[in-house]
């Protein structure tokens, strides 16, 4: 039976899925990004996008198009992570444009939604690249428009359009040398292709399981009183996958949530074939994972005491409530002309920050890329009329824009600092007598001339820079690629800093992090200085996690 037509339900649930499938992928993902190190990555990045906006969608209650379009567009622009995430959300924000006023979209419809998403996309990226994300949705718009030429039935043209994705993405790694070297395809595509491969999944009609996607909540809804620790009754939430070793039966579904029932509450049990997803809440996990033994192997384990995280909560509420109290005083005072936010990754780097006179600390860079919604409370919290906006991240200037162009009442300058020790000498060199547009020309010629390395460790193995790296493997990354790689932290470092000091060079900054105590830094300061005698060496506890040092040469 010909599908001509989708209505917003059935739109709704779509896209629903398609949160739920990336959320489901993610890990796989990020396992495909070329540089292997443990950081926030692709994966992360979408899914965490993504799933601002399904809260939004699961807030809605009988939604008209316009009501839901809004919901996604706004959702995930707010909660946009790293440049895939700000991507994704573009991507959204074009689609959804294109069918808000309609009440049912047809094949045309589609085609044409699909389109101006992509040229949303590309809009806002400065430099588009091909082979990456923004490929694969051109992939899409393409074959969208083909198919819709011949054919009204969307049962037709929705696997035929997920099928060109997949060929458009397997092509990706000869559209970029780097993915080829990696043997990998581009990361951002396949966490579209999931999206899709989830909503289509939708459109088939297979059971969903939405369990992950709690709805947002509604701004001037009464809220209830938040449970006591009392209210608490079963205080582990569990979660598994059972790998079971025969066919899993309807029988057997009914007597494990049974005995689930027996021991515990809010329980989900969701069986595919032989995976068995389960959730329950209970006060003896061991018994939950005793009796799903019984059915077979046991994968992606996780507890977690809710109790303990009740008190945590209590605990980050008080502060919340602190901060917002200190952030209303400063409301109160004069504004003041100009402002600093700026993206940090450690206790000490976040001191230096505040040392040179940055306002407000956003916390996050390497391991949790902040989003466009961290960046708009941020602005929010600066009573400055002009705020200057240091990412320190190359994976954050994109949300720090689109942060930029939804404030109205602020001017908004980003400075496209990729690493902290740009963003550190982009405020040293900050004239206070000077305007606004001489500040952010003497700022951007500034950052120009730092050079920076990181030192950090792999975390699977791949082969980048014609250099053989192996999980486990110390790497000396520079702002092209990799620049030192070998098994000593200290002797990884020295090289990476060899690759980077030239002719020119007259500082050294080094930034230890919290895995490094003070005897070792101390040690590696001393050798630097000892070996570049000639050049003025700063060091600092950084106190960045993930990343041993952090070095910058100017």
């Amino acid at each position: 039976m010909a599908i001509n037509t989708i209505n917003v339900e059935m739109l709704a649930k779509m896209f629903l899925a398609g949160a739920q499938n990336i959320e489901a992928k993610k890990e796989y993902i990020n396992e495909l990004n070329v540089f292997p190190v443990p950081d926030g990555d692709t994966g992360t990045n979408m899914s965490m996008t993504i799933m601002s906006a399904a809260k939004e969608v699961r807030a809605l209650s009988n939604p008209g198009m316009k009501e839901l379009a809004k919901a996604i567009s706004g959702g995930s622009l707010r909660g946009a992570r790293g440049n895939s995430g700000v991507i994704l959300s573009q991507l959204l924000r074009g689609f959804t444009k294109a069918i808000q006023d309609e009440d049912e979209i047809d094949a045309a419809g589609i085609a044409s939604a699909c389109r101006r998403a992509t040229e949303t996309a590309y809009k806002a990226v400065m430099k588009p690249k091909e082979g990456t994300i923004l490929t694969v949705a051109k992939g899409i718009a393409d074959k969208a428009e083909e198919l819709a030429f011949e054919t009204d039935d969307l049962a037709e043209i929705f696997p035929q359009v997920l099928e060109y994705a997949a060929e458009v993405l397997d092509q990706t790694p000869e559209m970029l040398p780097v993915l080829k070297e990696a043997g990998v395809v581009d990361s951002g595509g396949q966490g579209l292709l999931e999206v899709l491969r989830g909503a289509y999944d939708a459109f088939l009609g297979k059971e969903i399981d939405y369990t992950s996607i709690e709805p947002a909540s509604v701004q001037g809804k009464v809220s209830a009183a938040p449970a006591s620790e009392a209210d608490i009754k079963f205080g582990y939430c569990t979660e598994f996958i059972i790998m079971a070793e025969k066919e899993f039966t309807e029988s057997d579904e009914s007597e494990f949530k049974a005995y689930l029932e027996s021991i515990g509450d809010s329980i989900v049990c969701v069986a595919d074939d032989e995976v068995v997803k389960i959730h329950v809440h209970t006060n003896d996990p061991g018994l939950a994972i005793q009796k799903a033994l019984t059915y077979g192997q046991l994968t992606k384990m996780k507890i977690d005491n809710m109790r303990e995280e009740h008190h945590e909560r209590l605990i980050k509420d008080a502060q919340k409530k602190a901060e917002e109290a200190k952030a209303a005083e400063k409301k109160k005072a004069p504004q003041k002309k100009v402002g600093f936010i700026a993206v940090s990754i450690g206790e000490g780097l976040n001191e230096i920050f505040r040392e040179l006179g940055v306002d407000y600390i956003i916390e996050g860079g390497q391991t949790m890329n902040p989003s466009t919604d961290d960046m708009l409370t941020a602005i929010d919290n600066v009573n400055a009329s002009t705020i200057f906006i240091l990412p320190n991240n190359k994976n954050i200037v994109l949300a720090a824009n689109q942060a930029r162009s939804l404030t109205k009442d602020k001017d908004i300058i980003v400075i496209p600092t990729k690493t902290v020790p740009q963003g550190i000498t982009a405020v040293i060199n900050y004239i206070p007598e000077a305007d606004v547009d001489t500040n952010e020309e003497t700022m951007l010629e500034a950052v120009k001339s730092v050079q920076t390395g990181q030192v950090t460790y792999a975390v699977r193995d791949t082969k980048i820079d014609n250099k053989e790296i192996h999980e486990g493997d110390i790497m000396g990354i520079g702002d092209a690629g990799i620049l030192a790689v070998g098994t000593s932290i200290t002797e990884t470092a020295k090289e990476t800093l060899r690759n980077m000091v030239g002719e020119d060079s007259g500082l050294i900054s080094i930034y230890y992090g919290e895995d490094v105590t003070e005897e070792e830094a101390e040690a590696f300061i001393s050798d630097v200085e000892e070996e570049y005698s000639e050049l003025d060496v700063d060091a600092h506890f950084g106190g960045q996690p993930i990343y041993y040092y952090v070095m910058s040469v100017e």
